[in-house]
């Protein structure tokens, strides 16, 4: 374990690691360049604990599993489960009774809902559980190390503070450290801070508040060296890293109940107080009719508490578990793969999308956009390493090998790399790969100008000389070096300049308009390189220095590049704003990067009230102050993950349901902390991966437009099939209620209720959550959070349990006791069955009114076939309904009289034509 006693008393430093001196750091440490030796590392191991991210007790699976059953539509199912057995032993052992088998085929069925639910939930939790093991896997196996003036290779999690330890490209750094020695050192830093570019490493001392992406001196667990060589002193090994910090976080965050699950508890609640609230009611009144004898009291207990049983809706747990289900798969097949269930239908709600920009709205691949050469100003097309695009001026296509100033550009700064381009990935620094692909895209090729000018020398690029150099041969035995780098430095050793294939003598005045195209570039937030070069004397290469390769230089151009939106990316955002859902992007790049790609895209446009904040400006704000501009703010940038969090945190205060995409190990806590944590695929790490509930399998931000549409479309499902077995539901216990209440025969007995409950809503209910999207559906804002899943379909639900009490009652109350025929048993079973007939037929028209909430039936025309599921379970139903009274199955009797047939079935249409016509208020049938 780490000694937390141990790594504070450390860390009480009178100032931050790198706001220090290279020998204020090795002092502190109580080190020298040598390392440490092996005795004083073993003791610090013991001092300071394995360097390794500790998890916290975490919830066990069997906790996970017991949680399944604390929701409160669980718990009223068991409940009826527990009512069903007891009521079928009381109907065992009382010989006067029977329909015991019935009682405890009830309640299995109920026991198999409750353990599918149990089952898909645990799965589904279980597996959001390992986002800290994907953190342990992030970190390096080894390290290399000096122990005792040698170089050594460990065990990462053996290294402690004070280890001095080698990096070279390739290597990923096992733990925080200060560097006090760099030679050409980059580290990809886009994991852990959003940064979309290697990050130069230097040991320039740092101003004590610099935030992380800053700190050119520190190097950080988690991250790797993609080029040079350098050695570092160990400040933070484990949880004490920025990397275990972030882990602390992913841990701490809570998980929170999504909408549909916080709207499932109210529903159930509700249902609950109301069918407990009637039960209670029919029971008094029958124990007063009846009397108070033991018998009489048991007897109405269990008539009501049956009645209880039958009035909750089993089927709506099952079906919504197999509508998540179903728009999983359906989401799955437009590459977004949901990790929760529930997800689905949150997305649906989401009303702000929080983007990291880097490789989630850009394609994280640097890209040459605009060329200065020859007094000309070029724009290239094209994004990513792909090698595919246009020279234009002004909008014409331009002949690139036919220009020569911009040929000789392209091949000096092409021949000045040491990155490599294989066709669609860059290896190596990815602003050298921009130079490449962009001499490719004129048809000009690495590997070909190599094997002409061969490299005979390199000066190569560091921080502090901000430019490298090659030195070339011709074939015809002349040399030429190349130079690129920052454009003031390149400058100032120019003397000429290339102008239309001459070379002319660089003045001030021109010089003055280089440095202010390069501004202009820089002020649309691209990243400018100068290219220069100079014939060098073949008899000097022997003593090539910066004197000789470096001086008296004709300059070539400037080019400027910047990690490109993705163009997808820009018609998702639209789409987002016709949808009414904001997009954030919130990175950790540089404001002036951010804005550019943000008003590219969209997300920030210059004629509304939007706003831009960086993390230092967040940080100057207090929780009521930002939390009164939160919603104004579009863009955030150089922000850090616990500026991630509070931007999450106050944007879910003001009411909204967020979804946040990244890719980055920085953006899991805010992933996490979000209704909706989208991670990237392909790019993006197992840290995100794990903490997210829905991943992008083609790390495309269209994607998530589509998901969107299929969160809604599940939502409407879920919305209609709860609508129709709420219509279905609880006619039955008003109309077997009154019944037994009036001491009359119950016009269904409890096999039929079951198979209404079952069988007539079951197959129907299950097509609901197949319908196709409404044509509307990504036209209309995101719907309120607040609202029920039953919001404003109360009065239909209303008149239906009228019109289904009304008629199956009445028509149940004229066939037995109205008709002057003797009371028999066969006129009590004509008459059940003529109830149940038209009882079942009307729930299969009524749920054709349940597929939309604007048309009826006959205003969606052949909109109606386009569910065939449900056309199916509907024949299926109606067939088995009738094959229950032919077979005299339920206590029914077969209607050989036309009359009753039509009776039953011509009341039951009552459903399609006459509630149709008192919401809609308008005509039945208009073919669309």
């Amino acid at each position: 374990m780490i000694n937390s006693n141990a790594i504070k008393a450390m860390l009480q430093l009178s100032k931050p690691w790198h706001a220090m001196k290279t020998e204020e750091v090795l002092d502190e440490l109580k080190v020298d360049q040598e390392g440490l030796s092996r005795q004083e590392a073993s003791e610090r191991l013991q001092k300071y604990g394995y360097n390794e991210l500790v998890e916290r007790k975490r919830i066990t699976p069997f906790q996970i599993f017991v949680n399944q059953f604390k929701d409160i539509f669980v718990i009223m199912l068991l409940i009826a489960v527990a009512i069903s057995v007891a009521i079928g032993w009381y109907k065992s052992t009382t010989a006067a009774n029977g329909g015991a088998l019935d009682e405890y085929v009830d309640a299995i069925t109920i026991s198999a809902i409750v353990a599918l639910n149990a089952i898909v939930g645990f799965v589904q939790e279980y597996r959001s559980e390992k986002a800290i093991e994907a953190m342990k896997r992030l970190a390096a196996p080894r390290a290399r190390v000096y122990r005792d003036g040698k170089e050594i290779v460990i065990p990462a999690k053996e290294v402690v503070p004070g280890d001095i330890i080698i990096l070279e490209a390739g290597d990923r750094i096992p733990a925080d450290a200060r560097i006090i020695e760099a030679i050409e050192l980059k580290t990809e830093e886009a994991a852990l801070t959003g940064e979309s570019t290697p990050v130069n490493k230097s040991m320039e001392v740092v101003d004590e508040k610099t935030s992380v992406s800053d700190r050119v001196n520190m190097v950080f667990m988690g991250t790797h060296v993609t080029y040079g060589r350098g050695k570092a002193v160990v400040t933070a090994t484990g949880m004490n890293t920025e990397f275990g910090k972030i882990a602390e976080m992913v841990q701490t965050v809570e998980e929170e109940e999504t909408p549909l699950q916080q709207k499932l508890g109210r529903f159930a609640k509700k249902l609950g107080t109301i069918i407990v609230a009637a039960c209670v009611i029919i029971f008094i009144l029958e124990v007063i009719r009846e009397g108070y004898h033991l018998e009489n009291i048991v007897d109405v207990f269990m008539t009501a508490v049956a009645l209880a049983v039958s009035a909750v809706p089993e089927g709506l747990p099952a079906v919504v578990t197999v509508c998540l289900a179903l728009g999983a798969r359906e989401l799955a097949k437009r590459n977004a793969l949901l990790r929760r269930l529930a997800s689905a239908e949150t997305l649906g709600a989401v009303t702000v999308i929080c983007s990291d920009k880097t490789g989630t709205l850009t394609k994280g691949e640097m890209t040459v956009r605009k060329i200065y050469t020859g007094e000309k100003i070029i724009d290239v097309s094209g994004v990513g390493y792909e090698a595919k695009g246009e020279f234009l001026i002004d909008g014409k296509p331009l002949n690139a090998k036919a220009d020569y100033d911009l040929r000789l550009l392209l091949e000096a700064s092409t021949l000045c790399t040491n990155a490599q381009h294989d066709g669609a990935n860059i290896i190596g620094d990815t602003t050298e790969g921009a130079l490449i692909v962009a001499a490719a895209k004129a048809g000009i090729k690495k590997e070909d100008l190599e094997k002409t000018f061969p490299r005979v020398h390199e000066m190569p690029f560091t921080s502090e000389r901000k430019r490298m150099a090659t030195v070339h041969k011709l074939p015809d035995g002349k040399v030429f070096a190349y130079v690129k780098g920052a454009p003031e430095i390149i400058l100032e050793r120019c003397i000429h300049m290339m102008i239309n294939g001459e070379k002319t003598r660089l003045s001030d005045r021109k010089r003055k308009e280089i440095l202010k195209v390069n501004e202009e570039m820089a002020g649309e937030a691209l990243r400018v390189l100068g290219v220069a070069f100079k014939e060098i004397d073949p008899s000097a290469t022997e003593k090539l220095d910066e004197e000789t390769v470096e001086n008296g230089l004709v300059f070539v151009g400037l080019v400027g590049m910047i990690d490109p939106p993705r163009e997808e990316a820009k018609i998702a955002v639209k789409k987002c704003e016709e949808a009414g859902i904001k997009t954030v992007m919130i990175t950790g790049d540089h404001k002036l990067t951010a804005v550019a790609v943000a008003k590219e895209l969209g997300i920030l446009k210059s004629n509304e009230a939007s706003m831009t904040l960086t993390g230092s400006e967040l940080d100057a704000l207090s929780d009521e102050e930002f939390e009164k501009i939160v919603e104004k703010v579009s863009v955030y940038a150089r922000v850090s993950p616990e500026h991630k969090l509070r931007i999450v945190k106050f944007l879910k205060k003001n009411g909204h349901i967020v979804a946040m995409t990244g890719d980055g190990v920085n953006d899991a806590p805010a992933l996490k902390q979000s209704d909706i944590g989208i991670a990237m695929g392909i790019s993006g790490t197992d840290v995100t991966r794990e903490a997210a509930d829905i991943v992008l399998a083609d790390d495309n931000f269209a994607t998530i437009v589509n998901a969107v549409e299929g969160g809604r479309t599940i939502y409407d499902n879920i919305r209609k099939f709860s609508f129709f077995l709420m219509r279905c539901n609880f006619d039955e216990l008003a109309l077997i209620g009154t019944f037994a209440l009036l001491g009359l025969e119950l016009p269904l007995t409890a096999p039929m209720i079951l198979w209404l409950n079952l069988v007539t809503d079951g197959g129907p209910a299950l097509a609901l959550t197949m319908d196709p999207p409404e044509k509307d559906v990504m036209k209309r804002p995101p719907r309120n959070p607040r609202e029920g899943i039953l919001h404003g379909r109360f009065a239909s639900i209303i008149a239906t349990f009228i019109l289904q009490f009304v008629l199956t009652g009445g028509l149940f109350y004229w066939q037995y006791y109205l008709l002057p025929d003797p009371l028999t048993p066969e006129k009590l079973a004509k008459a059940r069955t003529m109830a149940f007939v038209r009882a079942t037929f009307q729930e299969l028209f009524v749920v054709w009114n349940c597929r939309s909430e604007k048309h009826s039936v006959g205003r969606m025309g052949k909109d109606n076939f386009k569910n065939k599921f449900l056309l199916i379970s509907v024949v299926v139903s109606a067939i088995a309904t009738i094959l229950v009274p032919y077979f005299g199955l339920m206590g029914t009797l077969w209607l050989d009289d036309p009359i009753a047939w039509t009776l039953a079935i011509v009341a039951s249409m009552s459903g399609l034509f006459i509630l149709p016509e008192i919401f809609y208020g308008r005509k039945i049938w208009k073919w669309q």
